[in-house]
């Protein structure tokens, strides 16, 4: 059984047990703690019934635990430079993730 849920903009396929790197969840989240989201796209039932919403399934939600609420992603470095113009930019980024784990996909 598994779900495709929207948190924070992105789409993701949510299965009991899987772990997810969502963008950062904020300060308010605390490792350990439970959280609902109830923006399902599509659930396929443990029969194989696919319920696709419109926009969302109504009563579907999933269950998850934040197993790290902090995680810095990988160092991106944008390097800008035009050849005999003087002119050179470099400028780094480092994307903040929270891990989560997926405990439940409950279907109406």
């Amino acid at each position: 059984m598994y779900a495709i849920v929207e948190i924070q903009g992105q789409q993701f396929k949510a299965e009991a047990g899987k772990f997810l790197y969502v963008h950062y969840l904020g300060d308010e989240k605390k490792e350990g703690e439970t959280v609902e989201f109830d923006r399902v796209l599509l659930v396929e039932g443990a029969d194989g019934a696919v319920k696709v919403g419109a926009p969302t399934v109504e009563g579907a939600k999933v269950v998850c635990e934040v197993k790290r609420p902090l995680v810095k992603g990988d160092k991106v470095i944008v390097f800008k430079k035009k050849r005999r113009n003087d002119y050179v930019r470099k400028n780094g980024h480092r994307q903040m993730f929270s891990q989560i784990v997926i405990k439940d996909v409950v279907n109406p």
